[in-house]
C-alpha cells in the first residue's frame, strides 16, 4: 500500500507542478460576450497577427472561423490569410514544431481549447502581467506563470513593465517603465477581445446554441399555450 501511494505521489508531480504556475496569482475578472461579433472579429485579428506565428488552433478553420464570425471568405482571404493557401485550411502556425523547441526550449501548445484549461480570467490576466526580467533566457518573465518561456510577443502595445514584490516574495504591483503605443485601458480592451476570441476558439457551438436557445424558448412560450387550451378542453366535463 504504502508503495502504491509513493507511486501515485510520484505520478501526480508533474501535473502540480504544470498547475503550479500562478496558482495563487490574483485574476482579474473580464467580460466575456459571445454575441459581440466587433469584438471577436478584432481578437481574431490580433491572434491570427500575433499568436499563430507559434501557437496553432489546429481545430479551427479559417471559413468555419469567417462564417461564424461575419467575415466574409473575401476579406479572410485578404487580411487573416496569413500562414495558409486556402480558406479551408486548419489554422496551424507558421513556424515548425522543431524550430519553436529549439529556440523556446518547448513546443508552443495548440490554444484550441486554451480557454477551457485555464479558464479566461486566468487568461487576462496572464496576457498583462509579463515584466523584464534580465535573468530569464527570453527578458521576460510573468507573474501568473513563472518562468514561462514564451515572450512578450506584444510588448510594443503595452510598454515595459516591472515586478514590485514584497520582501517575503509575494507580488505587489507593478511599475511602468517604458510606455507602449496603447495606453493601459486601450491594451487592455485588446486583450479581453483576445481572450473573448480565445473562448469562442474552444466551443464554436456556443454561437449556434445562443440563437437555437432563443427559438426554442419562444416555441415553448407558444406551445405553453396550445397546451393550457388542450387542458381545458380536457377537463371542461370534469369541472
Amino acid at each position: 500500500m504504502k508503495k502504491l501511494l509513493i507511486l501515485l505521489s510520484l505520478a501526480a508531480m508533474p501535473v502540480a507542478g504544470f498547475a503550479a504556475g500562478g496558482e495563487h496569482a490574483k485574476l482579474d475578472a473580464v467580460k466575456i460576450d459571445l454575441s459581440d461579433k466587433t469584438s471577436l472579429q478584432r481578437g481574431a485579428r490580433i491572434f491570427v497577427n500575433y499568436c499563430l506565428s507559434c501557437h496553432s488552433a489546429a481545430y479551427m478553420r479559417y471559413n468555419r472561423m469567417g462564417k461564424d464570425l461575419g467575415i466574409s471568405e473575401e476579406l479572410v482571404k485578404d487580411n487573416l490569410l496569413f500562414a495558409a493557401d486556402k480558406v479551408g485550411d486548419l489554422m496551424k502556425a507558421v513556424m515548425p514544431a522543431e524550430e519553436a523547441k529549439a529556440a523556446f526550449s518547448t513546443v508552443p501548445p495548440d490554444l484550441s481549447v486554451i480557454a477551457r484549461a485555464r479558464k479566461p480570467a486566468w487568461l487576462y490576466t496572464y496576457m498583462r502581467s509579463f515584466y523584464r526580467d534580465d535573468k530569464a533566457p527570453s527578458g521576460w518573465n510573468n507573474t501568473v506563470f513563472p518562468h514561462v518561456a514564451m515572450p512578450h510577443v506584444l510588448y510594443e502595445w503595452q510598454g515595459h513593465q516591472r515586478a514590485i514584490f514584497k520582501q517575503d516574495g509575494a507580488f505587489e504591483r507593478f511599475e511602468l517603465v517604458r510606455p507602449g503605443s496603447m495606453s493601459t485601458e486601450d491594451y487592455d480592451k485588446a486583450m479581453r477581445d483576445l481572450i473573448n476570441f480565445l473562448v469562442y476558439l474552444g466551443e464554436p457551438a456556443k454561437l449556434e446554441r445562443y440563437q437555437l436557445g432563443v427559438w426554442v424558448l419562444l416555441f415553448l412560450a407558444v406551445f405553453f399555450v396550445f397546451a393550457y387550451l388542450l387542458k381545458k378542453e380536457y377537463w371542461k366535463d370534469v369541472h
